[in-house]
Order: C-alpha cells, then structure tokens, then sequence
C-alpha cells in the first residue's frame, strides 16, 4: 500500500507548489485637486469620498489626489480633465466666466440656500432636470456638483446690521454679480488675491469682506476681524468631474459603483463635508485663539430690504440676459433654485 501514499503525495504536491492567481491589480486614477492635502475640505470632504470611492468599488479603484496644484493650476483643471492630463478633478468655477452661464444661477445674490447640502442637491436637481445645464458641462463626466454656504460678511472694526452700515465700506469681493450686489448696497468693492485678504484686513486697507466659513477657517480670517454677519449675498459653486474617456474605459459596474457614491448623494455629501461644517470649526478655533465670535443674523424686515435692493434687481437682469442670448428656460432654472433651495 506504500505506492497508493506515494501516489497521493504526488498528486497533492503540484497543487502545494502552485502559485496563487494574482489578484486584480486596481485601477488607478489620478486626481487633480488645488488646495492643500490638510485643508478643511481635504480632510473632511475629499479624503472620506475618495475612501467611499474604493469601498464602493472593493477596491478596484485607487485614486492618487495631487494636492497643492502639482498636477494642474487650479484654473487649469477643468481643461486638465478634459485633455487627459487629470483623470479626475475638483473644479471651482469662478475660474471661468461665461463657460457655464446657466449654471452662474446658482451663484446670484441673494438665493434662500438653507445650507450648501441643500443647494447642492438643488443644483444637482437642476442639472439633471435641464438639458441645456446638462450641456454646458458636456466636455466632462459630471459626478457631482455642489456650492458653498452663502458668504457671510465679515468686518475687522464696524459691526454691520443694516444697509446703511454698508455705506462708503472698502469691501473684497469677487467680480460679477457680487461686486453689482455691493455696489447696490453703496458699499465700495475691492478686488484683491485671496491669500492678500488677512493682511489687508490686518492693516485697515479693506474694513471687511465676504467669504465662505471654509475659507475663513483656511485663512485664519477668525485672527484680525471681530463681525460677522449673515446676509443674502452669493454662493460659489463647483464641480467634481472626470475625463470621458477615461470614464467609458470603466466597467459598467465600476460606474455604478461610483455614482452610488456620487450623483446627488455626492452632492450633498461635498457641500455639508467642504463647507456647512467649517462654521462650527471657525467658532472653535476662534475661541482658542481668544477671539471669540457672535454671529448676526439679520432680521427677517432688514434680509428682505437687501433682498428687494440687490437680490431680486439682479435674478431679473440675469434672467433677461440669458433670453437675449436664446436662453428661453432662464425665468425657470430661477425659479427651481428659488423654491427648492432651502429643501
């Protein structure tokens, strides 16, 4: 019976020595991003979808962000995206005027936005209930869309609480929309880099700005100014998108995988992760630093004064630009964002 154990040692022995199947190397996807790896809405944001990202797809994904704009400037990335450069990108579009003029909606003045989740989900809503919107992000694989909170004015030594406040003010603000809102309120706009808004603050070249929490809490803005008040003024938004080709290189469900993570759920999550959470992380650090901050929220009566003065004036003007320019569905894209802001 020696030879029937010898023969089974042999028989055995080949599936011992026989190396394991590889498993299936991940897909890797290269991410442009421009702030850096230990900013707020790299931490709270991008890190937690990237890792939604991969769990979703059990890991046969693997996104490399580049921080800091070391695979693409910050104004390049959309174009990045488009050519290839990128696979993936986080796109601010401030960065290009005209490029999504229907989409310059979401950033008007004075908008009821409850919070950026919620006027991210309306601007994903959007995207998907208007096709001409739709469109003007066709170069790229949208995944998700997402805006700010509402900027919240901020000054270094007058506490505003009315117009009138306003009144003769040196003001930062962005071109566009905010600086005509500005202008309304008779305060003065200054347009200056963001990264020169602390000193300037500091030394009394501007007496106040408006800003998002996320950027005051990435500034340290909290440091040389003492009000903050919320008005009605404008929200930024943007983009999370990925280059065509590549995507339709993805498994289908790889796709799938990704959007269930996406979408408007993607949405939401960006605009609640990079911005509506910075409020109670500007308080915090604020208080460490001795600073501490009380935040004005206007009456109901003065919101809808600087509503009536530069809000509606300026939803009307938009409106009527985008009909002459053969946009007919204009007067509805405002009126979505009107009513489901705040939902």
């Amino acid at each position: 019976m020696k030879w029937l154990w010898l023969l089974g040692a042999l028989t055995v022995a080949p599936l011992v020595s026989t190396p394991a199947v590889a498993a299936e190397k991940p897909i890797p996807l290269r991410m442009a991003f421009q702030n850096s790896e230990t900013s707020w809405g790299a931490v709270n944001a991008l890190k937690p979808w990237v890792a939604q990202v991969e769990k979703a797809t059990n890991g046969r994904v693997k996104i490399e962000v580049y921080y800091s704009q070391s695979l693409a400037k910050g104004k390049d990335t959309w174009a990045a995206v488009k050519d290839g450069i990128a696979d993936l990108g986080w796109c601010f579009h401030g960065y290009w005027p005209g490029m999504t003029p229907l989409s310059d909606a979401v950033s008007l003045p004075a908008l009821p936005f409850a919070s950026a989740e919620a006027g991210s989900e309306a601007f994903w809503r959007l995207y998907e209930n208007f096709p001409a919107i739709h469109n003007e992000f066709s170069p790229n694989k949208v995944l998700a869309l997402f805006i700010s909170t509402p900027y919240t004015l901020i000054s270094a030594k007058k506490k505003i609480e009315k117009l009138e406040d306003l009144q003769g003010m040196k003001i930062r603000a962005t071109g566009g929309p905010p600086t005509v809102q500005l202008q309304s309120f008779g305060g003065v706009p200054v347009l200056i880099p963001m990264p020169d808004t602390y000193v300037s603050l500091q030394k009394g070249v501007i007496d106040g700005m408006e800003a998002p929490w996320e950027a005051i809490h990435g500034f340290r803005l909290y440091e040389v100014v003492s009000h903050y008040t919320e008005a009605p003024l404008p929200a930024t938004y943007f983009s999370l998108v990925m280059n065509k080709k590549k995507w339709d290189q993805l498994p289908q469900d790889v796709q799938t995988a990704i959007m269930s993570v996406s979408g408007v759920e993607g949405s939401r999550f960006w605009g609640a992760n990079f911005f509506d959470s910075a409020k109670q992380a500007v308080l915090a650090e604020a208080k460490k630093a001795g600073n501490p901050i009380s935040v004005y929220n206007l009456p109901e009566k003065e919101r809808e004064r600087w509503i009536e003065v530069g809000g509606k004036p300026i939803w009307k003007e938009w409106v009527g630009e985008m009909e002459k320019k053969g946009h007919a569905e204009a007067p509805q894209i405002l009126d979505y964002l009107v009513d489901h802001s705040g939902k």
